[in-house]
């Protein structure tokens, strides 16, 4: 069994996005009795975004027969992906929606003739299915607050693009709030919320 946990806040893994996936983790992990699991982390703030030679093949009508520029990268990434049994998300959302460094990610593996085909009905996902979760902080509250979310739908929205249906999606909110209760209030909740989904 193998996991992919892509995680993009510039925090690391102090971010609370990444310690709520990695409540998910050891949550998954103890539903898996005596398999043995690989996690495969990788950090998308270090990759660069899609390139002129990675824009010149999504132009073409096939890829080109010596991969240029931010290709090769865009290959080994859907490897990964590809490879996993399950993927989990890990992020803070960045002015209502993801942040670049996770956007750069999902540029690079949802990929024409790679990730998706398109048809005249639209586009099909070429992945197979498999269960995705996705971890969210937020500075401020969602429900009952006044800032929007178009991190939720876009993600399920480009996942489904893929072929990726099984999206569950975990939230910690008010993670930039001073009152400390607040905080820990939201921690909590998050925690109840991963625990129910897993009894």
């Amino acid at each position: 069994m193998n996991i992919l946990r892509v995680h993009s806040s510039a925090r690391g893994t102090e971010a609370a996005s990444y310690q709520l996936s990695q409540l998910i983790v050891d949550h998954w992990l103890s539903q898996q009795g005596d398999s043995a699991v690989v996690i495969d982390d990788l950090h998308a703030d270090s990759l660069p975004h899609p390139d002129a030679p990675y824009s010149a093949a999504l132009r073409g009508g096939e890829d080109p027969a010596e991969a240029d520029g931010s290709l090769p990268l865009s290959d080994q990434l859907i490897s990964q992906l590809r490879a996993a049994d399950a993927l989990i998300l890990a992020a803070p959302m960045h002015n209502f929606t993801v942040p670049s460094a996770l956007k750069a990610w999902i540029d690079h593996v949802v990929r024409i003739r790679h990730t998706f085909v398109a048809t005249a009905e639209g586009k099909v996902g070429t992945l197979s299915d498999r269960p995705v979760y996705v971890a969210i902080s937020t500075g401020g509250r969602l429900c009952g607050g006044r800032q929007p979310d178009f991190m939720t739908p876009y993600l399920k929205a480009v996942l489904e693009v893929i072929g990726l249906h099984q999206v569950q999606f975990f939230y910690v909110e008010s993670t930039a709030m001073p009152d400390p209760q607040l905080r820990q209030a939201a921690w909590q909740q998050a925690v109840a919320e991963v625990k129910a989904h897993f009894a």
